[in-house]
C-alpha cells in the first residue's frame, strides 16, 4: 500500500503553493513514493564499522583576530544607488 496518498500530495502542494493537475498529482505521488523507498533503502546499509566523520575536522582554522573594517566608501562604491551612507534597494513589501 502506498504511503503517499492524495491528502499528502495536496498538503505538500499547498505548502509549496502549487496548483496540480490530476495527472501531476499522480506523477508526484509516484515520485515521492520512490524517494521514500530510496531513503528507506539507505537505512538498511550496515554502517556499524564506519567511524564518524566531520567535514569541519578537515578544515584548517585560523585565529579569530579583529581587523580593520572595510571603509564605508569602498563598500558602497559598487552599489548602484547608495543614499546617506546606506545601500538603497528596491521596495519589495507594500508600504
Amino acid at each position: 500500500m502506498p504511503r503517499i496518498d492524495e491528502r499528502t500530495i495536496d498538503g505538500v502542494a499547498r505548502l509549496a503553493r502549487l496548483r496540480l493537475t490530476p495527472e501531476e498529482r499522480v506523477r508526484y505521488a509516484r515520485e515521492l513514493e520512490a524517494i521514500l523507498a530510496w531513503a528507506e533503502s539507505l537505512q538498511a546499509i550496515d554502517t556499524s564499522g564506519v567511524p564518524p566523520h566531520s567535514a569541519s575536522a578537515a578544515v584548517a582554522l585560523r585565529e579569530d583576530v579583529p581587523q580593520d573594517c572595510l571603509p564605508r566608501d569602498a563598500a558602497l562604491g559598487p552599489a548602484p544607488d547608495p543614499a546617506d551612507g546606506l545601500f538603497r534597494v528596491p521596495r519589495i513589501l507594500p508600504g
